[in-house]
């Protein structure tokens, strides 16, 4: 790190016990359950397979983030209030894929599905707020909901999943 002229930053480094042993050690000398930690937008945290029951790494979206992200699409929802229908769906549509390629891994989907909602919620007011006499029914916010937004979904499967790759005869590299 010195070759670099790097440094850590005090408050944001700390060692902490992790990972498939952590409980245990915790346990053991008469801490709670692991710490977490934030990192690449994510809290990491240990937990167990409701599968197999076996040591998994958790992960959902960071709350301070997600916040930030929703107020910032209620501002720009304000702004583009008074545009097509179509093309604030377009812009919706667009956003919620970006958030869903990056955030749609294994064990995030309590955090996508609380986003999603309320993303919903903000673009059901900003609807509701374009006109004093219009009205919107609950049967055409639902349509539009059906056609803007993509299906929450797992995108990035756990590591074990994704990087098994099939090899032909004894070669790893075909």
């Amino acid at each position: 790190m010195r070759k670099f002229e790097l440094a850590l930053h005090p408050d944001k480094t700390r060692l902490i016990r992790f990972g498939r042993h952590a409980a245990k050690q915790r346990e053991k000398l008469g801490e709670g359950k692991p710490e977490t930690f934030d990192f690449l937008g994510f809290t990491h945290f240990c937990t167990r397979s409701r599968k197999w029951g076996s040591f998994v790494i958790g992960r959902k979206t960071i709350k301070k983030r997600m916040r930030a992200k929703l107020l910032a699409i209620k501002i720009e929802l304000r702004r583009i209030m008074h545009d097509p229908i179509a093309k604030t769906g377009a812009w919706v549509k667009q956003m919620l894929k970006g958030h869903l390629n990056y955030f749609a891994v294994s064990g995030n989907h309590p955090s996508l599905w609380w986003f999603f909602n309320k993303v919903k919620r903000l673009w059901l007011a900003s609807l509701k707020r374009r006109s004093q006499t219009a009205r919107l029914s609950w049967e055409r916010f639902i349509q539009l909901v059906a056609r803007f937004f993509p299906p929450i979904r797992t995108i990035h499967p756990l590591p074990c999943h994704r990087f098994d790759a099939g090899t032909r005869g004894r070669s790893p590299v075909r």
